[in-house]
C-alpha cells in the first residue's frame, strides 16, 4: 500500500515545484543584499516558511480531501474570522499601507493568503452542492454572495490585489462548476465594461470608488508610467525601473549579484513584488524563460490532476488551485514587464514572504491529495 501511494505521487508537478523553489533562494539572496545589514536574513526566514510549509502539505496530503466538505460551513465561518481579525486594533499590524498582518509570537502571518485556500474549499462544496442550477443569472446570486463577504473584508484592509484573486478563483470555479460560457462570458464583459465606466466616472466626474485613490493610480499607470504627473517619478517609477532591469539583462543576464538595478536599490520592492525583474536583469531572457517553464510545468501538471479527480469536488478544489496560482503569475510577471498594473501580488514560491509561501505549499498539497486519491481501490 504504502509503495502505490508513493507511485501516485505526481513527481513532475513535485520537481517543477522544487525548481522554482530552489531556483528563489539564490535570487532572493542576490535581491536582498541592500535591503538587510545581514545577507542571510531573508534567505533563513524564507527557509522556515518552507519547512513549515511542507509540513502542512504533507499533513493536507494525508486527510481525505472530502473531508473538508463535512465542516464547510465552519471553514467559511473560520475564514471570515480570520480576514477580520487584522481589522481589530491592536491585532492587525500595517504594513506598505495597508493592515494585513498578524503577529503570532516571532511570525508575522498575513491572513489572506490562507483565505485564498479556504474560498477554494468552502466554494468546491458550494457548487457541488448547486449542480444544475447555475443556468441563470439569478441562480448565480448565491455564489457572488459566497464571495463578497470576504472580500469586503479585504478591500478593507485594504488590499485590492488579493481581491483580485478572489474574483478569478471564482470565475474559475464557476466555468469547471457547469456554468455555461455564453452566460459566464456575458457576465465578465459586464463586469469588465462597468468597471472601466466606473473609472471614468471617477476620473471625469469625481464619482466615488470603493479604493484608495493610490491603488487606482497603479492600476491605470503602467498604460504610460511617464504620464504620471511627475514624468515617470511619480506611480510610474516603479513601472519604470522594472523594465530597465529587465531589458539590461538582455540573453545571459549580468550575474547573481552583478545587477545594477537591484544592488544599487533604483528597484523598488526587489525581493518581494518585483523578484521577476531581479531574474530577468541578473539571469536574464534565459533565466527567465526556464522560470516560466517550471510554472508552465506546475499548471500542466495541476490542469491533469483535475481533469483526472474522481469526483467533482475534487476536480474543483484542484480547479481553484490553478486559478490562484495561474494569476499570480501572469500578474505578477505581467507588472515586472509593464503589461498589467502594479497589485502588489507575489509570484508563487519565489517572492519572499513566510505567509505566501506556506499558504502555495498548503494549496500544492491539496491537489496532491486529490490526485492521490484518484482511484478507489486505493482507499
Amino acid at each position: 500500500m504504502r509503495r502505490k501511494y508513493f507511485r501516485t505521487l505526481d513527481f513532475p508537478l513535485l520537481g517543477a515545484a522544487a525548481a522554482i523553489i530552489a531556483m528563489s533562494l539564490p535570487v532572493l539572496r542576490s535581491a536582498s543584499a541592500g535591503v538587510s545589514d545581514d545577507p542571510y536574513h531573508f534567505i533563513v526566514k524564507q527557509t522556515i516558511s518552507i519547512v513549515i510549509g511542507l509540513v502542512g502539505m504533507i499533513v493536507v496530503m494525508s486527510i481525505n480531501y472530502n473531508q473538508f466538505a463535512r465542516f464547510s460551513k465552519w471553514l467559511y465561518l473560520g475564514n471570515l474570522i480570520l480576514l477580520a481579525v487584522v481589522l481589530v486594533p491592536g491585532l492587525g499590524t500595517e504594513a506598505n499601507g495597508a493592515t494585513s498582518w498578524i503577529r503570532v509570537g516571532p511570525l508575522s502571518l498575513q491572513p489572506v493568503e490562507f483565505a485564498k485556500i479556504l474560498i477554494i474549499l468552502t466554494f468546491a462544496n458550494f457548487l457541488v452542492s448547486r449542480q444544475g442550477k447555475l443556468n441563470t443569472f439569478r441562480e448565480l446570486i448565491p455564489c457572488f454572495l459566497h464571495f463578497i463577504f470576504p472580500m469586503l473584508l479585504i478591500l478593507k484592509q485594504p488590499d485590492l490585489g488579493s481581491s483580485l484573486v478572489f474574483l478569478v478563483i471564482l470565475f474559475g470555479m464557476l466555468l469547471v462548476g457547469g456554468v455555461r460560457l455564453s452566460l459566464l462570458f456575458s457576465l465578465l464583459g459586464s463586469s469588465l465594461a462597468g468597471a472601466v465606466s466606473w473609472v471614468f466616472l471617477n476620473l471625469k466626474f469625481g464619482v466615488p470608488l470603493p479604493i484608495k485613490n493610490y491603488q487606482l493610480m497603479r492600476l491605470i499607470v503602467f498604460l504610460n508610467p511617464y504620464a504620471d504627473g511627475k514624468g515617470g517619478r511619480g506611480f510610474g517609477y516603479n513601472v519604470i525601473q522594472s523594465l530597465t532591469a529587465v531589458g539590461s539583462g538582455k540573453i545571459w543576464g549580468q550575474g547573481l549579484g552583478q545587477g545594477s538595478q537591484v544592488q544599487l536599490n533604483f528597484l523598488p520592492e526587489h525581493h518581494t513584488d518585483f523578484i521577476f525583474s531581479v531574474v530577468g536583469e541578473e539571469l536574464g531572457f534565459a533565466g527567465s524563460i526556464f522560470l516560466l517553464l517550471m510554472y508552465f510545468l506546475l499548471l500542466y501538471r495541476l490542469i491533469k490532476i483535475a481533469q483526472n479527480a474522481k469526483d467533482m469536488y475534487g476536480s474543483l478544489i484542484v480547479t481553484g488551485v490553478i486559478s490562484m496560482f495561474f494569476y499570480h503569475v501572469v500578474q505578477n510577471v505581467g507588472m515586472a514587464i509593464g503589461i498589467m498594473p502594479i497589485t502588489g501580488l507575489p509570484l508563487p514560491m519565489f517572492s519572499y514572504g513566510g505567509s505566501s509561501m506556506m499558504a502555495n505549499l498548503i494549496a500544492l498539497g491539496l491537489a496532491l491529495n486529490v490526485n492521490l486519491r484518484r482511484k478507489k481501490i486505493m482507499f
